[in-house]
């Protein structure tokens, strides 16, 4: 039986009068996504329509999942929020504190010796607040979620960016800070602007070598890293209806590489099969019953152009695998023009190594077609010329394709299983020789590829592919080896091809593990003690951020002026970073050591004012925080892009910055920041940037008056003595303001638990 069962029968028992009641106010047929939003506003049955990307709503999403990373931060802010148990189920997945190097017993085992004073934390905090508990090993949260917990036509929010993952079973599952979460585990309405609407319309089907993978990077290079921004992307058509549901998972995880709120995808035979398959037939049952309600109007799939905002189509039967890369996920390249690009690039076209797994790619159907390849190795006497490894992304896949025998086949080509964890995907990968920074091409079945994410060496071009491609490139270690005409040469001197990838969708056997690694939490959690020690290194309490002080900002610094690209990554890196994601003094000290310095295009360098010397930003930072000197950063488009992760915003507000101005914002950031009592502007004029010189200080003329829909006059006084007045916007509602004027949202949540 499914968690939660009874949760969810009462949501499939409001549907129908919530969908029928919107239906009449919009005044038209329904996508999927529209219906399950308006199914889930705080306020029960709709009493009015949203206007998509402009109203603010307040929602009620059915469940909250944390990772262990962002769950340490989130967990200390609940604590502080004066509630005896968690609102709404909730889930907590050790998974991002495991790192790959040897094999999958040793760094589990050396994970839980360094990392125990977390877990135990997490253990404690959940045992005693009501929250499901996921074990080191158990798997990475997305394909956990997707195993037991995702269900067709429901709402949840995740403190990581790819719980859009769970889209593949038919939710809208939208990445968020842990802020937004402990509002939700909180009890409290979770805020999100009403989005656009994207339609994919999928026609013709799968075959050969391109996998759903190839879908998604299709789109990416469509819509760009940020072309998905404030928008749901909601696929449909005879293509995605014979796609398989861990398929179409796979399609929603990336939908976070192009900006996307979330994705999905309308219930269908493919979900209904996985949910029995997953033991959740009375999930199944239960989906059954609302099953209208659970996809479109037919209407809306029968002309989309009516009902989206934007509508683009992909014929299946067409389309050839991609690879995306390097250094970002949205550079598509088909597999028949990677040869001539890499060559025209300069891109090392030997591969050194393929990766498969993550929480992107690693269903059974994935590496079962994975392992059809590896098998034609010994068959067709070749020899793997890259090095091989595979991530599995829960217990319950490891256990069962080692029973069938795929483990072993992947033993004989010399690969390497790791973990069931994040690893090398979100850069846990202690590679051997990384240290050296030597130029070299990786090829991985991930989802991002930003700079240094995998390994660490900035010098590692990542290119993204399906399992299937990712296994065809490793077997022949050349980046331009094109698996759907290209032959190989054996160890006998012979020509081979290798055969089209085959695998199955579920295992003819069925799932199964000893112990899948759940921890339920105490009935009553009352008496259990959750210890932070005073002198932890790798966990600190928070105290609570000053509350604005009414008056303007004046005499702010600007610490740093960021050029190009500067995602999550750069602002708080992960990697060996992750250990102090509970103690946010600690984890300060990574704050925009990433970013290039758009003066003298070099990463953490920064002029402190107070000096006149350049130091690495955090040190600069403190020196202001402890001046008590305000500060200012700036940045380009897309800032924030990636990682759900707050400590991107945390950090800056921790050491004192109070304001970020940009020219656009990656959504899940720009919440972040206003969650946590920032300063989030955008120029009003782009070509302002320019205007931004080094050493400048900014005066915010009219801060008493923040009110929505008002833009800020910024006095930015140069070195010479010359000026600049810079109209900033902002998208601050009511609400939001009110959580700048309290210091955070936070602030509000305890202030009013206190009353």
């Amino acid at each position: 039986m499914a968690f939660d069962i009874e949760m969810i029968k009462k949501v499939y028992e409001n549907m129908a009068e919530r969908v029928d009641k919107a239906r009449d106010l919009v005044g038209r047929p329904l996508t999927l996504s529209e219906k399950i939003l308006y199914s889930h506003l705080w306020e029960g049955v709709p009493s009015q329509a949203f206007t998509r990307g402009k109203d603010y709503v307040d929602f009620a999403p059915d469940r909250v999942a944390c990772q262990d990373a962002t769950a340490q931060m989130a967990l200390l802010q609940f604590m502080h929020a004066g509630k005896n148990k968690v609102a709404v189920p909730t889930t907590v997945h050790c998974d991002h504190l495991i790192q790959a190097k040897i094999d999958a017993k040793t760094d589990l085992k050396r994970a839980k010796e360094q990392s125990n004073e977390v877990f135990d934390f997490l253990s404690s905090v959940s045992d005693k607040y009501g929250i499901g508990f996921w074990k080191p090993g158990a798997g990475i949260i997305h394909q956990v979620v997707l195993e037991n917990y995702a269900f067709p036509g429901g709402m949840m929010i995740g403190t990581d960016s790819h719980t859009v993952n769970a889209g593949g079973l038919g939710m809208l599952a939208i990445g968020v800070g842990g802020a937004d979460a402990v509002d939700v585990m909180s009890g409290m309405a979770w805020e999100l602007k009403f989005p656009k609407l994207i339609g994919v319309k999928l026609t013709g089907k799968l075959s050969g070598w391109t996998a759903p993978k190839d879908v998604i990077l299709k789109v990416a290079g469509i819509l760009t890293v940020k072309g998905g921004t404030g928008a749901v992307i909601e696929y449909f058509g005879e293509g995605a209806k014979a796609m398989s549901c861990t398929g179409k998972g796979t399609i929603c995880n990336m939908g976070a590489e192009v900006g996307a709120t979330t994705s999905t995808f309308g219930y269908d035979e493919s979900m209904d099969r996985y949910l029995r398959a997953t033991n959740r037939a009375d999930v199944a049952d239960a989906a059954a019953e609302v099953a209208d309600y659970l996809t479109a109007d037919a209407e809306v799939y029968a002309n989309p152009e009516q009902y989206f905002d934007e509508v683009i189509e992909i014929n299946l039967s067409e389309l050839e695998p991609h690879l995306n890369g390097p250094f970002t996920p949205d550079l598509a390249t088909p597999i028949s023009k990677m040869r001539e690009e890499a060559v025209k690039n300069d891109w090392p076209l030997q591969v050194q190594v393929g990766l498969i797994g993550s929480c992107t790619n690693s269903s059974y159907e994935d590496i079962s077609r994975s392992a059809s390849l590896a098998k034609q190795v010994a068959e067709k006497k070749l020899k793997t010329k890259a090095k091989f490894t595979i991530t599995p992304g829960s217990e319950v896949v490891r256990y069962t394709i080692e029973r069938d025998g795929f483990i072993d086949t992947f033993d004989k080509i010399g690969a390497t299983v790791f973990a069931n964890a994040c690893g090398p995907c979100i850069g846990m990968w202690d590679r051997e020789g990384a240290e050296k920074e030597e130029r070299n091409t990786i090829v991985h079945s991930f989802n991002r590829n930003f700079s240094k994410r995998a390994d660490g060496n900035p010098n590692t071009l990542a290119f993204v592919g399906s399992p299937e491609l990712v296994t065809a490139l490793a077997i022949a270690g050349d980046l331009g080896f094109n698996p759907l005409t290209d032959k190989l040469i054996n160890e006998d001197g012979e020509e081979v091809m290798l055969d089209e990838p085959t695998g199955n969708e579920l295992p003819p056997k069925g799932f199964d593990a000893e112990d899948p690694g759940y921890q339920a939490p105490s009935i009553d959690g009352s008496g259990v003690e959750v210890i932070v020690s005073p002198t932890s290194e790798r966990l600190e309490l928070l105290a609570p951020f000053q509350p604005w002080d009414g008056e303007n900002i004046t005499g702010a610094k600007l610490l740093i002026k960021a050029f190009g690209k500067c995602t999550t990554d750069h602002i708080s890196m992960a990697g060996p970073w992750l250990r102090f994601r509970g103690h946010l003094d600690n984890i300060s000290n990574n704050m925009l050591i990433g970013a290039v310095n758009a003066f003298n295009m070099k990463t953490n360098s920064v002029k402190n004012e107070l000096t006149g010397e350049y130091d690495a930003v955090p040190a600069v930072q403190r020196a202001y925080k402890a001046a008590n000197v305000p500060t200012v950063v700036v940045g380009d488009h897309n800032y924030g892009e990636g990682s759900s992760r707050e400590h991107a915003a945390m950090e800056p507000r921790h050491l004192g910055v109070r304001a970020v101005l940009v020219k656009s914002f990656a959504r899940i950031h720009e919440t972040n920041l206003k969650k946590q009592g920032m300063l989030a502007l955008t120029f009003a004029n782009e070509a302002d940037y320019d205007k931004i010189q080094e050493g400048d200080t900014f005066n915010f003329v009219d801060l008493k008056e923040f009110a929505p829909n008002k833009q800020l006059t910024l006095e930015v006084i140069h070195k010479d003595g010359s000026k600049d007045v810079i109209m900033a916007n902002h998208s601050y509602n009511e609400g939001q303001i009110g959580w700048f004027v309290a210091g955070s949202a936070l602030n509000l949540i305890a202030a009013a638990s206190n009353a």
